[in-house]
């Protein structure tokens, strides 16, 4: 198992791939349901500028760059227990653990997110999008974890 310090180091990948990742499933099903990919992350910087952000449409420096600047930084923060947990199977090629580790932590995030954290605190995006969307941006989170290790990996023949 990795030390935490090599966790959060390698979290600094994995946690931005996973963070664009995500960001793009957020843009395409926000375009999709809602006729703007800015909405749900600009929804995220509720956090920040209040129930306005919530409702907020078009790409701005304000709500876009802060609302995806904390989505980032909390999918960094998630890498870290991703990396921590099942980076190392990520590294040797393991395809299935790999990425049902990033499915549990995804599914950890998406637990913590929805019932353990206040609602001033929770991502924001759910008041943008459908159940089905929301599964799909955690999945898209989930599968970004595991993307460094596994690119890491000594191919096999």
């Amino acid at each position: 198992m990795k030390t935490w310090q090599q966790a959060g180091k390698d979290s600094l990948v994995s946690g931005s791939i996973a963070s664009a990742l995500s960001t793009v499933a957020l843009s395409a099903r926000g375009e999709s349901e809602d006729g703007t990919p800015y909405a749900p992350t600009n929804a995220i910087s509720h956090w920040i500028h209040g129930d306005r952000a919530l409702r907020r449409n078009d790409k701005s420096l304000r709500y876009t760059l802060t609302g995806y600047a904390i989505h980032h930084a909390s999918s960094t923060l998630w890498a870290v227990l991703y990396e921590k947990w099942f980076g190392e199977h990520a590294e040797r090629g393991h395809v299935p653990a790999a990425l049902l580790g990033g499915a549990a932590v995804a599914a950890i995030a998406c637990f913590t997110d929805y019932r353990l954290t206040p609602e001033r605190l929770r991502p924001g995006f759910e008041h943008r999008l459908s159940s089905a969307s929301l599964f799909l941006v955690y999945a898209s989170f989930g599968a970004g974890l595991a993307m460094r290790g596994l690119s890491s990996a000594p191919r096999r023949h």
